[in-house]
């Protein structure tokens, strides 16, 4: 993940305002009132971040940071590993054993996370065919794998986006193939903040367009 100052983010968020001129609200504001409305794009930095690696395709996403230091076993080689308190998007997760890595975690209640419990084999999912959930336990959430062919095996990738903050350098780091998509989302949250819904809605389509 790349770490990009706020002020060079919101120079780029002004620069899409004005030459897209989306909104008459924004013309009359005029250069008198240049800082407040800084001020108003530099606080949508943060909800555009979110938004844009909670949807970006996991393709897009810059390796992110790591987790799953400690597996915990549970019946037919199946385990979990705890997820760090700033866990926002799955990233990948794989054991050293499994055919292919997991891009896609599904939620525990999900009805395929039932079928983890059955008694055949062949309905769980299994080294060749691997599947992950996340639940929550005593300790917080956690990332449960089905399964493994045995306990010996390891975790060889885990990775994972946090959730997105500022810095005490005034910078927040964003995945750099989703920068773009996060420029037009925050102009977008801009022109919402103005009641332009209308130009808002063309500026979502268009970080839309950037994630392909």
């Amino acid at each position: 993940m790349t770490v990009y100052p706020l002020d060079k983010i919101a120079e780029d968020v002004r620069i899409t305002l004005d030459l897209n001129k989306t909104s008459d609200a924004l013309t009359e504001i005029g250069d008198v009132d240049t800082l407040a409305l800084n001020d108003i794009i530099r606080s949508k930095i943060v909800e555009a971040v979110k938004r844009v690696h909670s949807t970006a395709p996991h393709y897009l996403l810059d390796g992110g940071y790591n987790f799953g230091d400690a597996v915990y076993w549970m019946e037919h080689e199946s385990g979990w590993v705890l997820l760090p308190e700033d866990f926002m998007r799955f990233v990948v997760f794989e054991m050293d054993d499994w055919a292919r890595p997991v891009f896609t975690a599904i939620n525990h209640d999900d009805p395929e996370y039932e079928r983890q419990h059955s008694r055949f084999k062949g309905i769980r999912g299994t080294a060749q065919r691997p599947v992950c959930f996340i639940s929550v336990r005593s300790v917080g959430r956690v990332l449960e794998f089905y399964s493994c062919r045995s306990e010996d095996a390891k975790v060889s990738r885990a990775s994972y986006i946090p959730y997105p903050e500022i810095d005490e350098n005034d910078s927040i780091e964003i995945c750099q193939r989703c920068y773009d998509a996060v420029v037009y989302t925050a102009a977008a949250l801009v022109l919402i903040t103005f009641g332009d819904t209308e130009k808002s809605e063309v500026l979502n389509e268009l970080a839309k367009s950037t994630l392909i």
